[in-house]
């Protein structure tokens, strides 16, 4: 019984002996014998055939050679070795008949590639426009474009434009007010070249014959996704054309119903986000506006309902019914 115990208390493995095991076997290797009596505290010599029986006497136990008990140790190991080799070599020739066929069938499409990097993402969105035969579409979030972005979708434009490629371009309202936006139509005259404008977009979108999309995969622009699946560029297409098909012409003006207040379509827009509960910041993101204009129209929605508060300018949007219909 008291064997039985030490060994449950020995549960290890022989790469991982214990320090009484290995002490007892060093110290056997040296005298060439050790008692019987002195192994109870490491019973794993004797489970790992480190010790065996002296034949003379059984009150000793005698040291296995450590080259004996490796190559013990390892030979199993190395015929399992062998073995599974001589499998990988079995598998190997069962398929190399079938190499050469493979060779014939065209390279899957990524339905799904992760660009990052603002230099792979434009090389790549460059690679797919030169490669545009008929439309390209693109969806532009956010206020009036600076003066060097416009530069860079003109000169993107230009190749398109030149082989007769069609531009669909969605806008937010405000870009109406940014000077550098008429004077990327003028530049864009002649060309089969459209732009519309929403009040709210949805994230940055192209798709380039509705065979490509490219979409934002961060908030930082830093990383985009390159979208191949037929499905889904499909369905972001669909998405484009509903938000077209409810966009207003750059070059008419927005049609906004006057209130008795005197309020805007801006500011009724932001009065609608205001209730459903965004913070200024959220409102001139969605808006593509910078902060100080949105709370700039949200003083003066506040003053044409007469609120003292924004607790109470919410009560007041609700009882004006300013956002109805």
């Amino acid at each position: 019984m008291a064997t039985s115990g030490a060994k449950t208390s020995h549960n290890h493995g022989v790469t991982e002996l214990c320090e009484e095991g290995k002490r007892l076997y060093a110290s056997a290797l040296r005298t060439g014998r050790l008692p019987r009596a002195e192994i109870e505290p490491a019973p794993c010599l004797l489970e790992f055939a480190l010790l065996h029986p002296d034949p003379d006497d059984a009150n000793w136990l005698r040291p296995v050679p450590p080259h004996a008990a490796l190559s013990q140790r390892i030979h199993p190991i190395e015929r399992e070795i062998q073995d599974r080799r001589k499998i990988s070599a079995e598998l190997a020739d069962a398929f190399e008949p079938f190499m050469a066929i493979s060779t014939h069938i065209p390279a899957a499409t990524h339905a799904i590639t992760v660009l990052e990097g603002i230099g792979r993402i434009n090389a790549a969105l460059d690679a797919a426009i030169a490669e545009s035969q008929k439309e390209v579409l693109t969806i532009q979030p956010g206020g009036g474009r600076s003066e060097h972005l416009l530069i860079e979708a003109i000169q993107r434009s230009e190749p398109l434009i030149k082989r007769g490629i069609s531009v669909r371009t969605l806008y937010q309202h405000t870009v109406r007010h940014n000077l550098n936006t008429y004077a990327y139509v003028e530049q864009m005259a002649g060309a089969k070249v459209e732009i519309r404008t929403l009040e709210e977009l949805i994230g940055r979108l192209i798709i380039c014959d509705h065979n490509v999309a490219f979409i934002p995969a961060r908030a930082d622009d830093g990383m985009a996704l390159e979208l191949r699946h037929p499905g889904l560029v499909g369905y972001l297409a669909n998405v484009f054309e509903h938000l077209w098909n409810r966009a207003d012409p750059l070059i008419e003006p927005v049609a906004y119903e006057p209130t008795p207040e005197g309020i805007s379509g801006v500011q009724r827009s932001i009065a609608r986000l205001l209730v459903e509960g965004y913070v200024d910041e959220a409102i001139a993101r969605r808006l593509g506006m910078n902060v100080r204009t949105c709370r700039a129209h949200i003083a003066k929605l506040a003053a044409a309902l007469g609120s003292g508060s924004r607790a109470q300018l919410g009560y007041l949007i609700a009882r004006s019914h300013i956002l109805d219909g």
